[in-house]
This record gives structure tokens, sequence and C-alpha cells, in this order.
């Protein structure tokens, strides 16, 4: 049997001491969670591609990524299923006021660190303080780390 985590991406964006977080519904887990911008990588893209694409879709934002946070690998214990995350810092522009959100998506919202972490029980998984914290501490690695042959 071979092991494949689920590549994903995350947006961590901090404007004006606060994170732009969404609430969502995942199908599976109960409850209204929180987390960053983030999804599955679809084929074809780059990694860079992707943390744009989904933090489009589940913002309304345009993100624009200026460095790499860092690579995280979880599994879930409540599916046992292993996500390697891509965590990217930047800003964003261009809100689409218009724009419909993703399915599952509830809102976009922007959260100081102690109201993030005061909601901890409500986060999709430990990466979303983990890469708060991470920000926070001023970690910052160079996009030019990522090499894509798509």
């Amino acid at each position: 049997m071979i092991w494949k985590p689920n590549t994903t991406v995350a947006a961590v964006i901090e404007q004006n001491g606060k994170f732009l977080l969404v609430e969502e519904q995942p199908e599976v887990e109960g409850g209204i969670l929180l987390n960053q911008p983030a999804g599955h990588l679809d084929p074809g893209e780059s990694i860079i591609q992707g943390v744009i694409r989904e933090t489009l879709e589940e913002t309304a934002y345009t993100f624009v990524p200026e460095y790499l946070l860092g690579i995280y690998l979880w599994q879930s214990n409540y599916d046992n299923i292993a996500y390697l995350r891509f965590a990217f810092g930047g800003y964003v522009t261009n809100l689409d006021h218009n724009r419909k959100l993703d399915d599952g998506i509830i809102r976009a919202i922007w959260l100081n660190p102690d109201e993030i972490s005061q909601s901890i029980h409500r986060h999709r998984s430990p990466l979303v303080m983990e890469c708060v914290q991470d920000y926070l501490a001023g970690k910052r690695y160079p996009l030019e780390l990522l090499t894509h042959y798509i």
C-alpha cells in the first residue's frame, strides 16, 4: 500500500492586526469551523496558482503570495486522512462583492490572534493556530524554494 497525503494550500493573511479566516460547514464534520482560506491542489496547477484560486473561491479576495510560511504534515484523528499543507503569507486586493463563495463556506471573517486562540475548539485543524503562530514568529521563506514542472 502506498501512502499518499492530500496536498493542500493555505493563505495566511494579516491586515491591521487581524487575520482573514473562513467560517465553513464541512460535509463530514459537524458544526461551523474556522480555517484559513485553504483547499486541495487541483490537477495541472502549480502550488502558488492553487493558493491564489482557493483564496478567491473561499473569500472573494485576490491573494498575492509573497513568501512561503511553512510546510506542514498533519493526520486527522477524525478520518485518518493525512494532509501536506503549503501555507503562504501575502496580502489581498480586489474584493469581489458579487462573487459567490464555494459550497460549504459561510463567510470570510477577520479575527485578531486572541479571537483565533479563544475559538480553538472550532478550528478545522491544529494547523490554523500553528500557521498564525508561525506568522507571528516571523517565519518567512522565499517562493523560489518551490519548483514547478507542470
